[in-house]
Order: C-alpha cells, then sequence, then structure tokens
C-alpha cells in the first residue's frame, strides 16, 4: 500500500464513522427522551426484556449504549440485576442491525442517499423530518466511507506479508484477542465489524478467518460497560459481567460449532457473492443462537455473576438505595418514577407538618417558656434536617434518570420546596433559642412586645395554613402575597415600635437587639412562604394528576 492509499484509508474509515454517529444521534433524536422511560418500566418478562433491549438498541445503533444505559440504572437502584440480563441479550441482537445495513449493495447510489439526506437536513423546517434527513444522510456517507476503505485496500490483496497475517487469523485464540483488542480500542463492535466487512470485500481476509475475529469483537464491546462501571455499586459491576459471559460462553460455543462443523462453508452458500453479507450473517447468527441458547438460563447467569462478584461484608446499602430497591420491587403500574415522586412528595409534607408545629411552639415560648417544649422543637428541627438530607438524595437519585419534562420540573419544584421550609424550620428553632435567651437573663418583654409576638404567629401560621386549604393556585398566591407584605409592613412597624420603646426606656438594650434579630427572621418567613406558594400550584396540580391515575 502506498502513502494514497493510507490516506484514502483513513478518509473512508472518518466517514464511515461520522456516518454512523450521524445515524446514531439522529435516531436517537426521534427517540427522544422515551428510551430510558421505556427501560425504567420494564417488567421481569423476560421476552419483552429482549424485545426492548433489541429495539433500543437497533435505534441508537450501539449494544455499548444501551448496555451503559442499564448499568446506569442497576447503580441508582432502579433495575435488578436479573432485569438486565434481558436487556443485554437483546442488545447484542439489536447490534446486528448495522452489519445487515452494510452489507446491502448499494455502493452505486450512496452519494444519492446522501445527498437526499443533506437536502431534508438543510431545507426541512421541521425538526422530525431534520432527524430523518440526519440518518439517511449519515446512512449514505457511512456506505460512502465503506467503498472508499474497500478500494483502498484492494493492493493488499497482493501483499505476501497481509495475507499471511490474515492467515494467522485461522488460529481461532490470535483471530478472537485481534477482534477483541480492536473493538475495545475504538469502542464499537458495530464500526469494528464494519471494517472488518470492508477487509472482506477487498478480498483480503475470508470468511474461515474472519469468523474468529467477528467472535473476538462481541467480547471487546464490553470495554465500554467496563469502563462505566468503574465506581459504580457492585450490582452495576456484575451487569457487565453478565455482558462480558453472554459473549464469552456464545464464542466458545461458536468456536467448537465452526471448528468441527462445516458452519463456516453453510455462512457462505447463503450469499456467495457478498462476502459483507456472510460476515452480517454470522454476527446476527452468533448473537440469536446465544440468546436462544442462553434464555432459559439467564436467571441463573444473575446468580454466576454474584458468585464471580460477592458481597464485601462491609459492604452497606444507603438508606436511598433501600427505598428505590423497594419502589422497584413493588411493580408499581405508572412506573417507578411515578411512585419515588409521589413518595417524595409524602416526606415534602411531613417536614412541612413539623415545620408549622415547630413555628407554633416557638412563638408560644416567647410568650411562655417551657424547657420540655423547647426539647421538643430542638428533636423535630434534628428531623426537619435529617428529612432535607436524605430527601434531597433522593430527588437526586430520581434525578439522574432522564424524566419527563413535567416530571423533572416537579422534581426541582419539590427540592425548592425542601430548601423553604428547611430555612422556616431553622428560623422557628431561632424562635426557640430567643426564647430561652429570655428565660434565662429574666428579662421581662413589654406588653406591647408580647401583643407584637402574638401578631407575628398569627400572621406566620396563616400563611402556612395556606398549603393546607383546597384553594386555586391564583387565590393562594393572592392571598400569599397579601400576608407577605402584612409581614413587611409589621417588620417596618415593630421595629419603630421598639426603638420607641427604647427611646422611653421601657425595654433592655440587649432584649431589644435580640428583638430585632427576632422581627428579621420574622420577615424571612414571609419571603420564604411567598416562596412556597409559587412552588404550590404546580406541585398541586402534578398531585392531583397522580390521585387521578392511581
Amino acid at each position: 500500500m502506498g502513502i494514497e492509499n493510507i490516506i484514502s484509508l483513513l478518509g473512508g474509515l472518518a466517514l464511515f464513522l461520522y456516518g454512523m454517529h450521524m445515524m446514531s444521534i439522529n435516531l436517537e433524536g426521534i427517540a427522544g427522551n422515551k428510551l430510558k422511560g421505556i427501560l425504567e418500566k420494564l417488567t421481569s418478562n423476560r421476552f419483552l426484556g429482549v424485545a426492548v433491549g433489541a429495539g433500543i438498541t437497533a435505534l441508537i445503533q450501539s449494544s455499548s449504549a444501551t448496555t451503559v444505559m442499564v448499568v446506569s440504572f442497576v447503580n441508582s437502584g432502579l433495575m435488578t440485576l436479573q432485569q438486565t440480563v434481558w436487556i443485554i441479550m437483546g442488545a447484542n441482537i439489536g447490534t446486528t442491525i448495522t452489519g445487515q445495513l452494510i452489507a446491502l449493495d448499494v455502493g452505486l447510489i450512496a452519494p444519492l442517499i446522501a445527498f437526499v439526506g443533506v437536502v431534508l437536513v438543510m431545507f426541512s423546517k421541521s425538526k422530525k423530518f431534520g432527524f430523518i434527513g440526519g440518518i439517511i444522510a449519515g446512512l449514505g456517507i457511512l456506505f460512502i466511507g465503506m467503498g472508499i476503505m474497500s478500494d483502498s485496500m484492494l493492493p493488499l490483496r497482493d501483499s505476501a506479508a497481509f495475507i499471511n497475517l490474515m492467515t494467522t487469523f485461522k488460529n481461532p485464540f490470535i483471530g478472537i484477542l485481534a477482534g477483541a483488542a480492536f473493538t475495545a480500542v475504538i469502542q464499537s463492535s458495530s464500526a469494528s465489524v464494519g471494517i472488518l466487512q470492508a477487509l472482506a470485500l477487498s478480498g483480503v481476509i475470508g470468511l474461515d478467518s474472519a469468523v474468529y475475529v467477528l467472535f473476538g469483537q462481541n467480547i471487546g464491546t464490553c470495554i465500554t460497560a467496563v469502563l462505566a462501571s468503574i465506581g459504580a455499586n457492585r450490582n452495576a459491576k456484575r451487569t457487565t459481567i453478565i455482558h462480558l459471559l453472554f459473549n464469552i460462553i456464545g464464542t466458545v460455543i461458536f468456536v467448537v460449532i465452526s471448528m468441527s462443523t462445516k458452519f463456516v462453508p453453510l455462512m457462505q452458500s447463503f450469499t456467495p457473492d457478498n462476502a459483507a453479507a456472510q460476515i452480517a450473517n454470522v454476527h446476527t447468527v452468533f448473537n440469536i443462537a446465544t440468546t436462544l441458547l442462553l434464555l432459559p438460563f439467564g436467571n441463573y447467569l444473575a446468580k454466576l455473576a454474584v458468585l464471580i462478584l460477592p458481597d464485601k461484608k462491609s459492604d452497606t446499602i444507603e438508606a436511598e438505595d433501600r427505598w428505590l430497591n423497594e419502589i422497584m420491587n413493588s411493580n408499581y403500574v405508572l412506573g417507578t418514577s411515578i411512585l419515588a415522586i409521589h413518595n417524595i412528595g409524602h416526606e415534602v409534607m411531613e417536614m412541612y407538618n413539623l415545620v408549622l408545629g415547630n413555628i407554633n411552639d416557638s412563638f408560644n415560648l416567647l410568650n411562655k417558656y417551657d424547657q420540655g417544649i423547647f426539647e421538643k422543637i430542638k428533636e423535630n428541627e434534628d428531623k426537619i434536617d435529617s428529612l432535607n438530607y436524605h430527601t434531597a438524595k433522593k430527588i437526586s437519585k430520581v434525578l439522574s434518570i432522564e424524566q419527563s419534562y413535567k416530571e423533572v420540573k416537579v422534581l426541582n419544584d419539590y427540592f425548592r420546596a425542601l430548601t423553604n421550609l428547611e430555612r422556616i424550620g431553622d428560623h422557628a428553632m431561632n424562635f426557640a433559642e430567643y426564647a430561652q435567651t429570655v428565660s434565662a437573663n429574666e428579662w421581662d418583654l413589654t406588653k406591647e412586645a408580647i401583643k407584637e409576638i402574638a401578631v407575628m404567629k398569627d400572621n406566620c401560621l396563616d400563611g402556612l395554613d395556606l398549603f393546607k386549604e383546597d384553594l386555586h393556585k391564583d387565590a393562594i398566591l393572592i392571598k400569599a402575597s397579601s400576608i407577605e407584605q402584612e409581614i413587611d409592613d409589621n417588620t417596618t412597624k415593630f421595629r419603630a415600635n421598639q426603638i420607641e420603646r427604647m427611646n422611653t426606656q421601657k425595654c433592655h438594650i440587649e432584649s431589644a437587639i435580640l428583638y430585632s434579630e427576632l422581627l428579621s427572621d420574622y420577615e424571612r418567613v414571609g419571603d420564604h412562604i411567598l416562596n412556597l406558594a409559587e412552588l404550590h400550584s404546580s406541585l398541586k396540580e402534578f398531585r392531583e394528576e397522580l390521585r387521578q391515575g392511581v
């Protein structure tokens, strides 16, 4: 091969890989965010799992991407190890579609296919047609790159050194090792199979050698999932073991078949004049046959993965992971995301009730101090902080899975509601600590200050009680805005009153400073109540939809 052939080979490879990339991203663009939603709502039905795994992989043109997606589900607790077996089997079937497309003898019309796709991309105003154009253009570019690679490698047929190298691939071990290594480097079995097809079309490798390289390519594609599982939990790592086991077992079976039967001549006889189709057919038969053979033993594959990678004695499962596992195992009809959001809503309401109780008790302490009530408020504040921490982690885990726009908005609103409730809880704790300070120093609050504190209490409770009422979202916002404005006005008025009391020496300077801090907390509670009112409408709407769905 001269330098021109090498440059041509690299150019063809670039077009081939770019065409495949175009097809992948545009196919995924059409499917949108439904891919992960389909996976998430899977039942334990093995046939449905295989079908979904094959369908999604055919769409996104990458078994590695599907497996990585599954690893993320297992890592977040939204999918069991047993369910991944069927998805992985289906993914291996779905990835054969690319090879079959490449085997189509459309080299002459490849530029026309690319042209049609580019026209759709450039001139279509519809986003959907733009994606379709991208798929067609990607397919055309892929075929053009394939043709350039094949033509550039034609001189290799006359190279004794290269022919000798290809002959060594008849040794199963060397062929499998070469295929696995090359696929691991480029992290795409579809691309490596396509390159193998280009070699075959150039006549530099026969099917008797290519089959072993092909078997190795199936093993090499597992590297992407292995990399994705680094840092993940043990079940996620077991998912990659299942992927490896599937391809290794299949390879062992088909190496034995290829060496002891006339499997290779049989596959050649179906398409004697199309070397690319021969490789595509072997790839398809390998994955379908391995799936059919292992389908009855899928659960045993999962158990074998656990035996290979057992639990560590020190392994502990976070409460949030257990929570998601319980939801996953509930087989809830609306899907685990909906149930997770529903449960998060209950925890936010639990936090709200604790905050409401603390606001009421802390203002009562300012009127009459009781150490028992103070301890109760402090205990509830610890519960509020704990709920805030753990519920926020649950929201984070659910958000790690791609949701619909509405679900993402609801989760973000719940997160903001948590933040506002936690801050109100902090202000309630401040009120209680002010009361403790007043009691410890035996300061007497003036009658005017006590009346003002009673007004503050009513304002805060009125604002928080809004969320118990069955009001229209606009009515809640109007009432909350009115209460927040009243709190602002009262803050200004009460500060002026306090300054007047200081001037007439009706209160101590220390208690006056404390009262000023109390007013600052009171004003901020009003701000948080208004924030909650703005969030309440969307959360109420979602809960209503959920109630109707259940």
